[in-house]
């Protein structure tokens, strides 16, 4: 059974090895041409998604290429002080088995697992497919699958193919995310450096392997903005626009945009579909059920959702007309569950009034005031969602022996 997946990002290579695992072939084709390198930002894996990745027996190189973050120094905008933390006492109250890493290092751990099983086409797109399978592409000729899957991201060409417009399903959460990579010239190392104020927060960090450093930029704005997706220069001037006169840090920051080797700018949006299948095509990941880059664990989410698709599939010999609803169900709850977590982080990163600041500095202070366990004990006490992502459960499906029962 030949499976197309789209996206060689964080989905599609956990997805492509599973389904490998577990007796298909598959295909994943990318635009980039190549593994996306462009600088990336922190991302966040939880106990399932450490769990499946030990599977992969690709955990040892995640804990390697972790970035080591540990403190927290939080500057209220206009006060003098800052407030510094240790991280360690979030995280453990957080998840009990926990990795930050760079995107980009993740996606290439997860691309070299898969590397020598699958078949990897880099520098084109889908633009085509037809309800019997046949998939036409950009840059090369048509081919048939048996079942197309959209690990596209955010912006997916198979959702927008398939179901239509981004903008039938996207629900704009009232906030932007702004990430770009500069010289690490403070010498940053194992610490997050954040400016907070009201309806905008920026803050900078770096991992113990880089040679730079990144920018961290979340806003909040009461409309939707006017630019579009790919014009950077539109972004850079809203992004300067909203950070204006924080902190001389933030100004030096904002100075590397024109320099900058990589950045990404797009709005904190929300996908909620009725469903993420429609006869033999189905998503997964961000292009399915983005809670919203930075805020929804989205990433821990994506890793879920590939291995459940690829182990309900494999119950029962890649009969999507039952596997995908059975994967829609199975998700459901973490999706639900997810959302709702993004949304309430995002009002605690972004905070909305003069008030919702202090609040998150004076909660900083009294944390790393505490010994270990009391800030344990009170992060879990005072955020009701702290262990979301620790909580989900996630079924167990066995490796076939015989692959070939798979037509």
């Amino acid at each position: 059974m030949r499976i197309l997946i789209s996206g060689a990002s964080i989905a599609g290579p956990v997805l492509a090895y599973w389904l490998t695992r577990h007796g298909f072939s598959v295909t994943v084709i990318e635009r980039a041409p190549s593994l996306r390198k462009t600088g990336g930002h922190a991302v966040d894996l939880y106990r399932p998604a450490m769990d499946i990745s030990e599977k992969m027996g690709v955990l040892p190189r995640i804990e390697a290429r972790a970035t080591g973050t540990n403190r927290l120094t939080l500057c209220r905008e206009g006060a003098r002080h800052p407030v510094r933390m240790d991280l360690s006492k979030v995280l453990g109250a957080t998840s009990d088995r926990h990795a930050e890493i760079m995107r980009d290092d993740l996606s290439e751990i997860y691309y070299d697992s898969t590397r020598n099983d699958v078949e990897y086409v880099f520098g084109d797109s889908i633009t085509a497919i037809s309800p019997d399978g046949e998939v036409r592409f950009e840059n090369t000729a048509p081919r048939r699958f048996d079942l197309v899957v959209g690990a596209d991201g955010l912006h997916s060409t198979v959702r927008r193919l398939v179901f239509g417009d981004e903008s039938r399903f996207s629900a704009f959460t009232g906030a932007y995310l702004a990430v770009l990579t500069l010289p690490n010239r403070l010498g940053v190392d194992h610490e997050l450096l954040i400016h907070v104020g009201v309806g905008r927060t920026a803050g900078m960090y770096s991992a113990r392997h880089l040679g730079d450093a990144r920018a961290l930029f979340l806003f909040r704005s009461e409309h939707e903005l006017d630019y579009h997706h790919r014009d950077a220069l539109r972004q850079k001037e809203l992004l300067r626009g909203a950070f204006a006169g924080m902190h001389a840090d933030v100004d030096r920051w904002l100075g590397e945009l024109d320099s900058t080797p990589a950045f990404y700018f797009d709005s904190i949006t929300q996908l909620r579909m009725d469903t993420w299948s429609r006869g033999r095509v189905t998503l997964v990941g961000d292009a399915a059920y983005c809670p919203g880059p930075a805020v929804g664990g989205s990433t821990s989410l994506a890793v879920v959702g590939a291995y459940v698709l690829a182990g309900e599939l494999a119950r029962v010999s890649g009969d999507h007309e039952r596997a995908f609803p059975a994967y829609e169900r199975a998700m459901a709850g973490h999706v639900r569950g997810s959302h709702a977590v993004a949304l309430s982080a995002a009002k605690t990163l972004i905070p909305t009034s003069r008030l919702g600041v202090l609040g998150l500095v004076r909660g900083a202070h009294l944390i790393s005031a505490l010994p270990a366990k009391p800030s344990r004990a009170l992060v879990r006490l005072t955020t009701k969602s702290v262990r979301f992502y620790d909580s989900m459960t996630v079924d167990d499906y066995p490796l076939s022996l015989d692959a070939s029962r798979i037509p």
